[in-house]
């Protein structure tokens, strides 16, 4: 594909290095020279140095002859990212999405007027982030956690503790106890990730991915090894976009939320917008004032700061104080293994949260969702199956299905079902797969 990207921050760095490895073709935008030669010094990228909204750079790019435009600017940079969109479209992309930074935009209402104006989709990285953290805080022993087809299905990530009844069996034991209510797709060892086999055994401080059925999410859980813990008492370290968002949704799902924001001015807004929140101006570095303002009577803990070593430490001083889930945003792709050896429970990244809402766009019209997990370059795709796929085709232990990926459950219908190699996959079933990076554009020829 030819693929045009207007913005060369840190989220459209990423994506710019992440879709060249998928032997994409890009351009990148942007009238900073600096990161433009940064990112042609990494990456096989055309850079082309100018505004996003002048059509004569956006033409200059090729966003004629592009398939897919991304605007991903700064969210300072909102106008910049809608018009460039609009313009590219109007200039002949075959699809347009844009970063905003303005939840009201993504009301259904207003979601026409974008579509008016030739944009294809809107994404909103923080609060994508929030929600996360937000479904994090409900399913407290989850490190990762997401749903799918309206929650027929779920993904859940969470690391084997010593006592955990997983450690020392095999997968195929593991299959026989749950009654095939969820399976294994993936365990994360030693930095490396590894598609399980029936004589895969776990060992303590396993990552494992599993797809459970809803009524065997429960069960799933509790074979982490954790105890799931009730959340009244939560609070947050840091009053920007996200963490606002994440108390505005807590709020009537807690008794008592406390935020810690340093600058006085968001403390005095976040006062006027917040109802039920606690919101205290103060440096939440300060251990003195963590303990003065109770941290350890709560049962959850996120640190949203600009900060990633901020985020890091005081989740590890959280963690330390005897609280039984910390989430914190590290933006940092070196931090983040850092972050979970430390004893953080959850990390949050902005920039993989939008590169799976991206990437989906690179392939083929059937992927419903797509969501690139911490910790490992995998990814979880949701496809929906076309009459005439491959995959319907005969058993999956038939198909030459690839073995760097593997199907996790399908819903069919109103009914959800955990895929097995004598599953059968028909039109139109929403199917769950787990797959490398390597094996995803091989996946994605199944279901075309």
């Amino acid at each position: 594909m030819k693929i045009v990207i207007a913005g060369a921050g840190e989220i459209g760095s990423h994506l710019a290095k992440m879709l060249s490895m998928e032997y994409h073709e890009i351009t990148v935008i942007s009238p900073d020279e600096e990161n433009l030669d940064k990112i042609s010094s990494e990456s096989d990228i055309v850079t082309v140095e100018g505004n996003p909204t002048s059509i004569d750079t956006l033409i200059s790019a090729g966003v004629k002859e592009a398939d897919l435009f991304i605007a991903v600017n700064p969210d300072v940079l909102q106008d910049v990212n809608i018009v460039s969109a609009a313009l590219a479209k109007k200039l002949g992309s075959k699809k347009v999405t844009a970063r905003i930074n303005n939840e009201e935009y993504q009301k259904n209402d207003n979601r026409i007027l974008f579509t008016d104006l030739g944009i294809d989709s809107l994404f909103y990285p923080e609060k994508i982030a929030a929600t996360e953290i937000v479904n994090l805080i409900k399913q407290n022993t989850a490190s990762e956690f997401m749903n799918y087809s309206h929650g027929k299905l779920q993904l859940i990530v969470y690391k084997l503790e010593e006592c955990s009844p997983m450690v020392d069996r095999t997968v195929a034991e593991l299959r026989e106890r749950t009654q095939n209510l969820f399976r294994c797709v993936a365990v994360s060892r030693d930095g490396k990730t590894i598609i399980p086999k029936s004589a895969t055994r776990f060992k303590t401080g396993d990552v494992v991915y599993l797809v459970s059925k809803k009524e065997g999410m429960e069960q799933a859980l509790s074979l982490s090894g954790k105890s799931k813990v009730a959340i009244r008492n939560l609070m947050i370290l840091g009053g920007g976009r996200i963490g606002e968002m994440v108390a505005r949704s807590m709020e009537k799902q807690v008794d008592n939320i406390r935020l810690i924001e340093l600058k006085p001015e968001k403390c005095e807004h976040l006062s006027e917008t917040l109802d039920r929140t606690l919101v205290i101006n103060g440096d939440g570095r300060n251990s003195d004032l963590l303990l003065q303002e109770g941290i350890r009577d709560m049962e959850a803990f996120v640190a949203v700061t600009s900060s990633s070593e901020t985020n890091i430490l005081s989740c590890v001083v959280a963690k330390r104080m005897g609280i039984p889930k910390v989430i914190a945003e590290v933006e940092n792709f070196e931090y983040i293994k850092l972050a979970e050896e430390m004893g953080v429970d959850s990390v949050i990244n902005k920039k993989l949260i939008t590169a799976g809402k991206i990437f989906r766009f690179t392939l083929s019209n059937k992927v419903r969702s797509i969501k690139v997990l911490n910790g490992t370059d995998a990814v979880v795709l949701e496809f929906i199956v076309n009459t005439n796929s491959k995959i319907t085709t005969g058993k999956l232990k038939d198909l030459g299905f690839p073995e760097e990926a593997i199907i996790g459950g399908f819903v069919r219908g109103n009914e959800s079902f955990i895929a097995d190699s004598e599953s059968t996959i028909r039109p139109y079933d929403q199917v769950v797969v787990f797959a490398n990076p390597d094996a995803v554009d091989k996946v994605d020829k199944f279901f075309l």
